[in-house]
C-alpha cells in the first residue's frame, strides 16, 4: 500500500487548507484511515482518524471543530480539511493506513497503522 499526502503549505492564522492523501495498491476500502501531525521539536502525534465506512471520526481535542476528516472509496482519498488554523497546527502532516478498522480505543495509537505516507508541510503564521 502507498500512501502519498499533499496539499500542505504557508498559510496565515484563520485560514483554511485542505490535506489530500492518495492511496493506491490495495483496496481501498478496507482500511482505517488517520492523520498524525509532527510540530518543530516535537513528537508526532494523532490529529484525526476515520474508519473504512466514514462512519465515525475522531479527533484530538485541540482540532474538534476545525478539522475534518473525510473520505472517498471512489477516488482512493482521504482529506484533512483545517479551518481556522493556528500557528500551533504547524506542523509535517503525515496520512497512515490501518488494515481493518479503528475503535474509539485504538484510533489515536500509532502502532495501529500499518502503512504511512510521506509528510506534507503545512506552516501558520501569525
Amino acid at each position: 500500500v502507498q500512501l502519498q499526502a499533499f496539499g500542505g503549505g504557508l498559510v496565515q492564522a484563520g485560514d483554511s487548507l485542505r490535506l489530500s492523501c492518495a492511496v493506491s495498491g490495495r483496496t481501498f476500502s478496507n482500511y482505517a484511515m488517520g492523520w498524525f501531525r509532527q510540530g518543530p521539536g516535537k513528537e508526532r502525534e494523532v490529529v484525526a482518524a476515520i474508519t473504512w465506512s466514514g462512519g465515525s471520526q475522531y479527533y484530538r481535542d485541540s482540532v474538534k471543530g476545525r478539522f475534518t476528516i473525510s473520505r472517498d472509496n471512489t477516488k482512493n482519498a482521504v482529506y484533512l480539511q483545517m479551518s481556522s488554523l493556528k500557528p500551533e497546527d504547524t506542523a509535517v502532516y503525515y496520512c497512515a493506513a490501518r488494515t481493518g478498522t479503528v475503535y474509539s480505543g485504538s484510533w489515536f495509537r500509532e502502532r495501529e497503522y500499518d502503512y504511512w505516507g510521506q509528510g506534507t508541510q503545512v506552516t501558520v503564521s501569525s
